[in-house]
């Protein structure tokens, strides 16, 4: 866990298809952050990453993921001024899954070794 820092949102530029296609995927529009949609069930290294987050972080996850399938189920969507902007989308799992798959896969190595 050494060496982990903040996620921190550098500036960057995106080009209109850039945009164009964060909007098409839908999920910023019930205030969802790419990362909140990776499923858990699916990846051991993503399900390590989610047990290992600070616990402010796996609250914001909580709300968002609750409050999105609640408007899912009321067939609606957050205002627009409340839409997830690209610019905000951060990763925030990354560095979490990272470490998860190097330990991983120092213990398969070690394992098969040993």
């Amino acid at each position: 866990m050494a060496g982990r820092s903040a996620v921190s949102k550098a500036p960057q530029a995106f080009s209109a298809f850039q945009k164009w296609v964060f909007n098409s995927y839908g999920y910023n529009k019930y205030g969802l952050l790419h990362d909140d949609c990776l499923q858990e069930e699916d990846d051991v290294d993503i399900q390590t990453a989610v047990e290992r987050l600070p616990q402010p972080l796996m609250d914001a996850r909580n709300y968002r993921t609750i409050r999105a399938f609640n408007l899912s189920m009321l067939q609606r969507y957050l205002p627009k001024e409340e839409w997830t902007k690209i610019e905000d989308d951060v990763k925030y799992l990354e560095p979490y899954i990272e470490e998860a798959k190097r330990e991983r896969l120092e213990k398969e190595e070690w394992e098969a070794n040993h």
